[in-house]
Order: C-alpha cells, then structure tokens, then sequence
C-alpha cells in the first residue's frame, strides 16, 4: 500500500504552518515532512533542518533531496527519505512552494495539494503578528502575485480566514471522504 503526500501550499501568513501541525495532531494517519532549509536555527517558524548553504549544496550534490528549489532568499530541500515512508504506506504533510508542484506530481504518485487561500486584511496582520520580516518585506510579499496551480493535480482549495477547527475539518473531509467532524 502506498501513502499520498500532501503538499500545503498558499501565500505567505495564510497559515501552512499553523494548519499543517493541528492537522497532524487532529488525523493519526499523517505526518509532517521536516524540510532542510538554509535558515539560522533561531529564526522560528516550522520545525526544520537548519544548514549552511554549503552544507545544503553538498546535500543537494549527493542526491539527497526528491525536491528541492530557493525562494526568499532562501534553499529548501524534502529529503528523499520520505519515499520510504511513502512505500510504507504513510500519509506525508509537507510544505511546498508552488513552483515545484509539477516536478512533484511527476516524481511523487498519489500527490495531492491543499491550497489554503485567506483574506488579505487577514494575511497581512498574520505577516506582521510572526515578526520575521520587516515592513517592506511584508509588503513585497502581500504584493506577490502567486503562481498558477499546475493542472492535471489533485487540489483541494480551503479558506484559512476563520477558525482554526473549521480548516482542519474541512481539510480532513476532502482528503478522508469516511472522516465525519465530531
């Protein structure tokens, strides 16, 4: 039996983060992917692997990624590893940029996304709540506009702008039709 990976994908402060954890917490069938990022340790956010760029590039020389891509400055990697746990029938969460999608889709069978989308006013007090960036960045983000989804994916399209609990729920319906919220 083969487990699907779940690519969360959205903007910037639409909450991948924040939804990817209580959705792991709330369905025993999932675990988070912990991509390698070159980002300091002491940043904060998700759980991660911090590297060097070096130490990124070497992994990424050795073939030890199935994706890997850089955005903001910054390197990410998805280990390999997880095309065991996959094997294994294990059902991955993990946070993806848009770009990679199809690279994904090719190489990962039983790929599905989860494209959380929120009101603006909502994503920019979120950006500006998380501290890591400074005004001008938030504002270069809230401005980017995001790439096409590619076509031919599994997607599920979820509004993060209310609770919590309604996102996790409706997210656990789309990708577990028997799942009845309690």
């Amino acid at each position: 039996m083969s487990g699907k990976l779940i690519a969360v994908v959205g903007p910037s402060g639409v909450g991948k983060d924040t939804v990817m954890e209580a959705l792991a917490a709330a369905e025993p069938r999932l675990s988070l992917v912990r991509r390698v990022i070159t980002r300091a340790p002491e940043a904060g956010g998700e759980a991660y692997q911090p590297v060097s760029e070096a130490a990124f590039m070497q992994m990424r020389a050795r073939g030890d990624f199935i994706l890997h891509w850089g955005a903001h400055g910054l390197l990410y990697g998805i280990p390999k590893s997880i095309t065991a746990e996959l094997a294994a029938g294990r059902d991955l969460l993990v946070n993806l940029s848009r770009n990679v999608l199809a690279e994904a889709g090719a190489r990962i069978s039983g790929l599905e996304i989860i494209a959380l989308q929120a009101d603006p006013a909502i994503l920019a007090q979120r950006l500006a709540g998380r501290g890591r960036e400074s005004a001008a960045d938030v504002a270069r983000r809230l401005a980017r506009v995001a790439e096409p989804l590619p076509t031919g994916l599994k997607t599920h399209e979820i509004d993060n702008s209310g609770a919590l609990g309604d996102t996790i729920s409706a997210i656990r319906a789309r990708l577990y039709p028997e799942y009845t919220p309690s």
